[in-house]
């Protein structure tokens, strides 16, 4: 079978690979849709810890497919069905895992971060996947390709369940990428007036034509801008979905009383630490959380609002390509061309 591989920095290959072959509590799942992430950018040009010449990598962790083959002791899940996979496997174990927060275990392991992924005309899916409920059903009228990007949304659902978000409240979010398209999606469906900024006003445009409820700002007055947009309220929520240490720092004089500030973008270690004003927090009374991937039930909660209409996900697919030129499609994102970048397998 075709497959992307990572050997290193900078270093990723298209080649013949053998077909996984699976035990008997396995399942074999043709890949029918995969979804170019920024992690993956990330790792094919900075490489990955215990990637090299000798041990190369699948990349691929958003993705949905078809199950072709179960081994006799599978449960449930039958040849022919349709599925969409949250990628995070937990010991299962341990206390977050009990909790179900396999995405948090210190021995997690993720298709395509350290195992091989869906970049591959088929993949095979481990017995603790099966078990642990990582697969999902497609529902009626769901595409395989809605279902990959449904990943990334799923994580953006996860810092928004941390914000607590009313109808009526103003919320930002600063990025307009993938992910900050998704946290507007999430802001809008629970009744907020949402704001996206962006140094880039060619994105912020391509933004405003797929989603037409977002208002939006490029320029050098980001304050006041905020203080005319909220009546002199202040944000209620803010998202920071860029990985931008200033950025990070200018959300908290931005807040109302009471403001929820959700950091997102992890950043590099290199250009830590972050210098916060934390007297900001307290006399305001804010909340400042972080957020980092999604649990499976995370994953299956966004997944039935895009069955039921409430998220229109195609909008974030911008392009479209053929396994044969992922290559391509891993240039275009790392340009920021586009929004989302999608692998359809025949």
């Amino acid at each position: 079978m075709l497959a992307l591989r990572l050997y290193g920095p900078g270093d990723i290959r298209l080649e013949e690979v053998p077909v996984p072959e699976i035990n008997e509590h396995e399942i074999l799942l043709k890949t029918d849709a995969a979804a170019v992430c920024g992690t993956d950018v990330r790792m094919w040009q900075n490489g990955q810890k215990g990637v090299d010449e000798d041990h190369p990598l699948i990349l691929g962790h958003e993705f949905a497919g078809t199950i072709v083959k179960t081994g006799d002791k599978v449960p449930f899940y039958k040849p022919g069905m349709q599925v969409g996979m949250q990628p995070n496997i937990g010991c299962g174990i341990c206390d977050r895992c009990v909790d179900g927060k396999f995405h948090l275990c210190d021995d997690y392991r993720a298709f395509g971060i350290n195992m091989d992924g869906a970049f591959a005309e088929y993949v095979k899916i481990p017995a603790e996947a099966v078990t642990r409920g990582n697969l999902m059903v497609l529902p009626k009228g769901v595409s395989p390709a809605e279902a990959a990007v449904t990943e990334p949304l799923s994580c953006a659902y996860n810092g928004f369940t941390k914000c607590f978000v009313k109808p009526g409240e103003y919320a930002m979010v600063v990025g307009a990428g993938p992910i900050g398209f998704c946290h507007a999606m999430l802001l809008h469906m629970a009744g907020a007036a949402v704001l996206m900024n962006d140094i880039s006003q060619e994105r912020l445009a391509d933004v405003k034509r797929r989603l037409p409820f977002v208002d939006i700002y490029c320029g050098d007055d980001l304050p006041g801008f905020v203080k005319t947009w909220t009546q002199g309220r202040g944000l209620d929520v803010a998202v920071t979905a860029c990985p931008v240490p200033s950025v990070q720092a200018a959300m908290l004089p931005l807040m109302n009383y009471g403001g929820r500030v959700n950091f997102f973008g992890g950043i590099p270690a290199n250009k830590q630490p972050v210098a916060l004003d934390t007297n900001q927090i307290h006399y305001h009374e804010l909340y400042v959380t972080g957020s980092t991937r999604s649990s499976i039930a995370q994953f299956r909660k966004t997944l039935e609002f895009v069955s039921q209409g409430l998220l229109n996900v195609n909008e974030m697919i911008t392009d479209r390509y053929r396994l044969a030129d992922i290559t391509a499609a891993f240039e275009n994102a790392r340009q920021a061309k586009g929004i989302k970048h999608v692998i359809c397998f025949e």
